[in-house]
């Protein structure tokens, strides 16, 4: 397809949401319209930080704490609808919003510690895409990150043909992510009663599956994510009055329920796929790798082609997301851009010096979660700032409903966070 027509396709998809805005066009083909940055931004929690975790919990502790997550996909749609709906109102992203409301000092240190954040994301999305292809295609590690970065680099290019082929490209990324856990489920014997249990039952059986719990709940809201979702609002289908914002944000929130609906069943499966294949035999499995090697004998080879394929196409979308978010804080924050290329380069760097000076690339993904949790107080209590003024939203500013459970969510995942820091470093 040639650039102007995906321009083409761009356009014509912006001319099709005028017409629902203007009441010209009805029924569900509408929403597609709509589709697109929750998508996007979903990506963040089917990251190859998710995969470790989420084995770990089922290999470990079987369908236990299935509940955490299930709780922490909640509190992710909470958030990202409000991340959504600042875009929608404001016309500005998050970014752009602290840099207009804080001081200057203020803003460059966010900026600062945003940028290692999102140095820090990239990191475990690239090692985990690159861990993918270099398993599935039997080749080194160094090999299989030089191609996820070509792949990355490529994908970021089809931006500046508009926002549609982007859209449609990382939406691909997701549904195959998704079908090969359909797929898991087919090759693992499952108890479904155990599954509906564990959905509904809070358990805790012991200190470790606190810990796991809190990094499954204390990595689940990225930072990058409220800062992307934000911008890949604000000028796609941007309202021209209340009205027209009201009914885009109306779409706007069915489709983070069903995006990350879609994202939560994925991390749901990851941990009933592995309570399933290991924890009866193989409880002690933690990592990537071994959980790999290990589906080959308990589950068949196709079963662990269909986890690794999961893994690169997770890895390989989450990290061009990653750079676009990191493109968007720089912007937002200090209010110039770098070619992309550099941006890809400075981000994929540390992964590099990661596996060339021979770091455990399980120890990297740990060590790039405890600088995330530095950084994740600092949009999520911006965007509760910010989403609940009434001089910056106006009459969408949120309720006293909205407000409290959102201010209770930011306390727990920040208290749980500091959890986090202490049980990793101490």
């Amino acid at each position: 397809m040639s650039i102007t027509a995906r321009q083409t396709l761009s356009q014509r998809t912006d001319d099709e949401i005028r017409q629902v805005l203007a009441g010209k066009r009805h029924g569900a083909r509408s929403f597609f319209l709509f589709c697109g940055p929750a998508i996007i931004a979903s990506i963040a929690y089917m990251d190859p930080g998710n995969f470790a975790t989420n084995i770990e919990a089922g290999s470990s502790y079987g369908y236990a704490l299935l509940w955490v997550v299930f709780v922490a996909n909640v509190m992710a749609m909470l958030f990202q609808a409000l991340s959504a709906k600042l875009g929608i109102v404001t016309g500005r992203n998050l970014a752009e919003m602290c840099h207009d409301q804080f001081s200057t000092p203020t803003r460059i240190a966010m900026w600062i510690v945003s940028e290692i954040a999102s140095m820090a994301t990239d990191l475990a999305e690239f090692l985990g895409g690159a861990i993918g292809l270099s398993l599935l295609f039997d080749m080194p590690l160094l090999a299989g990150m030089a191609v996820t970065a070509i792949v990355t680099y490529g994908i970021l290019l089809v931006q500046g043909r508009g926002f549609r082929p982007l859209e449609l490209i990382i939406g691909g990324l997701v549904a195959v992510i998704a079908l090969c856990y359909v797929a898991e489920m087919f090759f693992a014997s499952v108890s479904w009663k155990d599954v509906a249990l564990g959905m509904v039952t809070p358990t805790m059986p012991d200190s470790k599956a606190l810990a796991i719990s809190v990094g499954i709940i204390g990595a689940t809201i990225m930072p990058h994510a409220l800062y992307l979702h934000s911008g890949l609002t604000q000028h796609r289908a941007s309202g021209q009055n209340d009205n027209e914002r009201a009914k885009i944000l109306r779409y706007s929130n069915i489709e983070c329920i069903v995006a990350l609906t879609l994202a939560g069943a994925v991390n749901i499966a990851m941990v009933v796929m592995a309570a399933a294949a290991f924890h009866s035999g193989h409880p002690e499995v933690a990592e990537i790798q071994t959980a790999y090697h290990t589906l080959t004998p308990v589950l068949g080879g196709a079963a662990a082609t269909f986890f690794l394929i999961s893994l690169m196409a997770s890895g390989i979308s989450s990290s061009t997301v990653g750079t676009m978010a990191g493109q968007m804080i720089m912007q937002g924050f200090v209010g110039f851009n770098i070619p992309i290329w550099l941006r890809r380069l400075i981000t994929m760097v540390p992964a590099f010096i990661v596996v060339i000076m021979g770091v455990n690339s399980t120890d990297a993904l740990v060590y790039s979660q405890v600088v995330l949790s530095f950084a994740l107080p600092i949009p999520m209590i911006s965007l509760v700032i910010f989403t609940r003024s009434r001089v910056i939203m106006g009459s969408f500013a949120n309720s006293s409903l909205t407000n409290l459970f959102a201010v209770i969510a930011t306390a727990l995942i920040i208290g749980l966070n500091v959890v986090l820091l202490y049980q990793t470093l101490g």
